[in-house]
Parts: structure tokens; C-alpha cells; sequence
């Protein structure tokens, strides 16, 4: 039984971590985004 615990527990942990490291790649991802987004509104006022 430990085992099995042992493992579920190894599970969750590289879970949670790899749910952290999607979170940072997701923000990573919406900041260039938003750069972008405020790089073309700028464009077009200038246009």
C-alpha cells in the first residue's frame, strides 16, 4: 500500500509542477500578446 501511496504522491507533485510551469509558459505567452496587441494599436494611430 505504501507504494501505491508513494507513487500517487510522486503523481501529484509532478503534476503541480508541471501545472506551474504551463502557468508560467501561459503568461509568457499573453505578455508578448499584449506587446503586440499595443504595438499594432500604435501602428494604426500612426498610420
Amino acid at each position: 500500500m505504501r507504494v501505491t501511496s508513494l507513487k500517487f504522491e510522486q503523481l501529484v507533485q509532478e503534476n503541480k509542477q508541471d501545472i506551474l510551469k504551463d502557468n508560467q509558459r501561459l503568461s509568457e505567452i499573453e505578455a508578448r500578446l499584449d506587446k503586440k496587441q499595443a504595438d499594432f494599436v500604435k501602428e494604426e494611430r500612426n498610420a
